[in-house]
């Protein structure tokens, strides 16, 4: 499975000629989807949808029942779903987006396992059930402490873990939670610049 991570929670995980996007919002590159046979939103929010690309792509699209996402045709999945997109399997898990503050926002979020090995969380710190190979862990949110991110990677305890949602943070900040994470975690923590593969 080769993984690409493009700018903030955008991923393209391709297998076997096969093109899986995750969370192509408004601030990743259009070239995440070039070739897209699927793509899963995990919610609502413009930094993880842009409506209009996908709108025009022509390929099937995941998003959580209960989304608010206008002019999206989307099949709908819940917690606990299990699908097929682009021939991987995909299990659904989570199910409430991470509060800010005050409890708001409060909108739907889906976290998605791919084929029992990758774990994408959207905007949430959801611990699926299942062990997971590879985690993508959001780096920095309005929602979201450094403290909880290791946290997170530690109780999901995967093989390797990559930084996402990282769209807002210079590269000062960058460096810190980079340091944080791999001195505090022992889960394989590497950090993929937008555009690189693994």
């Amino acid at each position: 499975m080769r993984i690409t991570k493009y700018t903030h929670a955008c991923v393209r995980v391709e297998h076997e000629g096969r093109v899986l996007v995750i969370d192509p919002g408004t601030w990743s590159e259009p070239a995440a989807l070039a070739g897209a046979d699927a793509v899963l939103v995990t919610h609502e929010h413009s930094d993880h949808v842009d409506v209009l690309r996908l709108a025009g792509l022509g390929v099937p699209v995941y998003a959580p029942a209960g989304a608010d996402i206008p002019r999206l045709e989307s099949a709908r999945v819940g917690a606990g779903t299990e699908f097929t997109a682009a021939g991987f399997r995909v299990r659904a898990v989570g199910g409430r987006h991470a509060p800010v503050h005050a409890g708001r926002p409060d909108c739907v979020n889906l976290g998605y396992v791919v084929d029992d090995t990758l774990y994408h969380p959207g905007d949430a710190l959801h611990v699926p059930a299942q062990p997971v190979e590879t985690l993508m862990v959001p780096l920095q949110a309005s929602w979201l402490k450094t403290t909880e991110a290791i946290d997170f990677v530690n109780a999901v305890a995967p093989r390797r873990t990559f930084g996402i949602h990282d769209g807002q943070i210079n590269e000062r900040g960058l460096g810190s939670v980079n340091g944080w994470l791999a001195e505090q975690t022992d889960h394989g923590y590497r950090y993929l610049r937008p555009g690189e593969s693994l």
